[in-house]
């Protein structure tokens, strides 16, 4: 058994919310009732238990060893205060203080849901969750406000980060990898706001994006060819709209030989490769000191002998850096950038090169990127939440002070079905790409019947 050990009581988690206030019924009535009785009872248990145990064993014991300790002393704790309850709430309360021991309290269960992709709390009584693209509100709620941001604090920390008055904004991520952002009062005036947005376990393929109807069976050998020849790509697109995923799973066709360097802000991706070696940004400290941004990041990496360098977004001046490393000797690199289309993505880029605080020419700009980007895909989230590849888009050069492209695949909408689920094809539009003769030179042969401008009928 566990030592008894004085301990500063807690605030316990409010994860059961009482239902819509639409009527006066008795149901309602009743149900509010024993809402509030379990809510008070578990905040009186999770204070108690924390007088009780030991908490410096907990990081020494399994899941399964603290829940049978818990248990006995919860049960102790309900005989004192001769509260009586079913087996079922019994269980229900034992995890639910487990989840504030040990996890991240009310988020636990949305964090265990697979079928979520977004959890998005604004304040400690709003929670909505992302399930197949869509957003739905849930009925998780915390305690209060204090509750949330301990939550938060508790995220942060584990990262070696911190948020307050201060610093009121914060990026991290968990455990599993899943990107966070917090922002706290008085920035944000109703309350705290955490979103996180989750990965799966297990990335997704390309065999599974073809199953999602994300892109055509005929450009996954070409997006195979693309990687393999060593392209350098940029993926464009919208908030939540898969770049990150795409990313992932072009990720895999990257010989298992090469030397992989990724810089992120917050570290997400999920690379299969034995050899990559991953490097993430460091905020300033209190003091405002000892930031390491992914500029200072992308210029260490060119001294640790990458064959191919992955920046997780552009955002600013790394962007100029990371050309430079295209141009010189790490082709096959790939990045992310926020862009509507990839005419607008080529706009950003040559508008990021400016925050580098180099001087250079609009055209001399713009022959960089010409010279340095290959690729272009542009992937977006429909109307239905349905993720889609629309476009698959070719740098070819310069005309004047003009970057040239040529769109080589692309989706097509046609409307929407009664359900509301966006109708559409992909198709190739009969174009040949000029890297074909860099693809040929390198050994790898494509059928050239997947450029014929035939219709390709996608998911609705």
């Amino acid at each position: 058994m566990w030592q008894l050990q004085r301990s500063r009581p807690a605030t316990a988690p409010a994860d059961i919310a009482t239902p819509s206030s639409a009527g006066d019924s008795a149901e309602q009535a009743l149900a509010a009732e024993a809402a509030s009785r379990i809510l008070s009872l578990k905040v009186r248990i999770h204070q108690q238990l924390l007088d009780k145990i030991n908490l410096s064993l907990l990081d020494k014991m399994t899941r399964e060893q603290i829940a049978g300790e818990v248990t006995g002393i919860i049960s102790d704790i309900l005989a004192a205060n001769s509260e009586a309850l079913n087996r079922v709430e019994r269980t229900t309360l034992t995890n639910d203080v487990l989840d504030e021991l040990l996890g991240l309290g009310p988020l636990e269960p949305l964090l265990k849901d697979e079928s979520i992709t977004d959890i998005l709390v604004n304040g400690c009584n709003s929670v909505f969750v992302e399930r197949f693209g869509l957003l739905e509100k849930t009925a998780t709620r915390f305690q209060d406000e204090r509750h949330l941001l301990r939550i938060i604090q508790k995220i942060v920390s584990a990262v070696g980060r911190r948020v307050d008055e201060s610093s009121p904004f914060v990026d991290a991520r968990l455990a599993d990898g899943s990107r966070v952002n917090a922002i706290v009062p008085p920035l944000a005036i109703d309350g705290a706001l955490l979103s996180i947005r989750k990965f799966s376990k297990k990335p997704i393929s390309m065999a599974r994006m073809i199953e999602l109807g994300t892109m055509p069976e005929a450009m996954a050998p070409l997006l195979q060819a693309i990687v393999g020849a060593s392209r350098n790509i940029v993926i464009s697109g919208g908030t939540g709209s898969g770049k990150t995923t795409l990313l992932n799973a072009l990720s895999s066709y990257i010989d298992g030989r090469e030397r992989i360097v990724t810089i992120e802000d917050s570290a997400e991706l999920q690379l299969q490769q034995e050899h990559v070696a991953r490097l993430e940004t460091r905020p300033p400290n209190i003091e405002g000191k000892g930031e390491v941004t992914q500029r200072d990041l992308v210029k260490n990496a060119l001294r640790m002998r990458p064959d191919r360098i992955i920046l997780g977004e552009c955002r600013a001046g790394e962007t100029f850096d990371m050309l430079q490393a295209m141009n010189t000797g790490h082709e096959g690199s790939m990045t992310t950038v926020h862009a509507n289309t990839p005419r607008d993505a080529l706009s950003r880029i040559e508008q990021m090169i400016g925050m580098s605080g180099i001087d250079m020419p609009i055209s001399s700009a713009r022959a960089q990127i010409a010279s340095a980007i290959n690729v272009v895909v542009q992937v977006a989230r429909l109307s239905d939440g349905k993720r889609k590849i629309v476009s698959l888009s070719e740098l070819t050069g310069m005309e004047g002070e003009v970057i040239t492209m040529q769109e080589i695949f692309r989706f097509r909408s046609t409307g929407r079905d009664e359900q509301g689920n966006v109708l559409g094809y992909f198709e190739a539009t009969g174009i040949r790409p000029k890297f074909m003769t860099e693809l040929e030179a390198r050994g790898i042969r494509l059928d050239p019947e997947i450029f014929r401008p035939v219709l390709r009928i996608g998911q609705p």
